[in-house]
């Protein structure tokens, strides 16, 4: 009697596994570890993201083609803000900096290991000595930076815009690069954190480059805000 019944509970674990999985694998092999994870989501998110620009596009195709003049004039004030919103490319010569946790690990030092990882306050101290230097456009991962972008460290990753991103994190900026590099060299808190980039039992990533060619896309995220109100 037994047997029977330990086949029919295994079938039946069997079946709602299948139907919990939908066809995929609930234990999939492919996330080895933990960047590899985040990196899927970030490539399915720029998949989304590349559909969502696309279907804007058309909208912004289907509202030129009405002839109407109040809609006219709002899409030419619409238009004047394109630029100081983010929502413009801009491409030219700027300056690129790369950040990246450090190669060692707990055994390898007795420093903290807070010292050893990049923290969002890293990032956006790159950004905003950038912003100082009179760059024109930022961006981090490639990913547009504009005034509601928040950098959030979570782990080992770092989300902009919902999205998380791997180390190393790549910094770039269009503008003068002289002002640019002046800028970033001139701040203390990065002072700090290239002088533990060359300490040997510290050893996290420093990297700044002067670059010919920098692209920083234009914004085409979700200009929504969301916020919350007090009730009463």
């Amino acid at each position: 009697m037994g047997t029977p019944v330990m086949v029919l509970l295994c079938g039946g674990l069997f079946a709602v596994s299948a139907v919990n999985s939908d066809g995929t694998d609930l234990r999939a092999g492919r996330y080895t570890d933990l960047a590899s994870l985040v990196q899927a989501e970030a490539d399915s998110y720029e998949e989304l993201r590349s559909r969502a620009a696309d279907l804007d596009a058309q909208v912004s195709t289907l509202t030129d083609a009405v002839d109407d003049s109040a809609v006219k004039r709002a899409q030419r004030q619409a238009s004047r803000l394109e630029d100081p919103a983010g929502l413009v490319a801009h491409e030219g010569s700027g300056l690129r900096v790369v950040l990246s946790d450090s190669p060692l690990t707990a055994d390898d030092t007795e420093e903290p290991l807070n010292y050893l990882i990049v923290h969002q306050q890293d990032i956006q101290t790159v950004v905003n000595a950038m912003w100082r230097g009179g760059a024109e456009a930022v961006t981090v991962q490639g990913q547009r930076i504009i005034s509601t972008t928040g950098i959030k460290c979570e782990g080992n990753s770092v989300t902009l815009h919902g999205v998380p991103y791997p180390q190393p994190y790549v910094i770039e900026a269009v503008g003068d690069p002289v002002q640019l590099q002046a800028s970033v060299d001139g701040d203390s808190y990065l002072a700090l954190y290239r002088a533990q980039s060359a300490q040997e039992d510290i050893q996290v990533g420093w990297e700044m480059s002067v670059e010919d060619d920098v692209t920083a896309p234009a914004y085409d995220g979700l200009l929504d805000l969301s916020y919350a109100q007090v009730i009463g």
